[in-house]
């Protein structure tokens, strides 16, 4: 298993941030590991919600099926994904409001077979990823 993890204070409400990190149009724009919806970006998210990403990990593409886990409006957006080589993928998006800014915070987690191979490099970079991703998202909201 390989966890990360990456977080940033965002001089922003948190309805602002939650509106850029839901809204799929510019997902593009903030999210380094995003390279396409293949049958179209999810039009509502809620709890079960399915949809397919394509992704560039480690330099190499992978479709992932993402379902959506955990769902709080304005809050917390967790999904799980099952990507190639049995892969399992989470993602867990939190806001947490602090005075006029917000904490944005992202946990991910890999598990399989293939994982263990490549676990370091698979941490460092997807650690990278994430707060690239996080200085994106800041400079669409700021």
């Amino acid at each position: 298993m390989a966890e990360v993890s990456a977080e940033a204070r965002i001089e922003a409400p948190a309805e602002r941030i939650w509106a850029r990190l839901t809204d799929f149009a510019v997902y593009e724009r903030w999210n380094v590991l995003h390279t396409g919806f293949p049958q179209g970006a999810p039009t509502a998210l809620e709890s079960g919600t399915t949809y397919q990403e394509n992704m560039r990990l480690m330099g190499f593409p992978a479709e992932v099926t993402w379902t959506v886990a955990e769902f709080e409006p304005g809050r917390v957006l967790g999904v799980r994904g099952r990507g190639p080589m049995g892969v399992n993928i989470g993602n867990r998006y939190s806001l947490t409001p602090d005075g006029t800014a917000t904490v944005v915070r992202i946990d991910g987690e890999f598990t399989g077979a293939a994982v263990s191979l490549m676990s370091g490099k698979l941490q460092d970079s997807a650690t990278a990823a994430l707060n690239e991703s996080l200085e994106k998202l800041a400079g669409l909201v700021t």
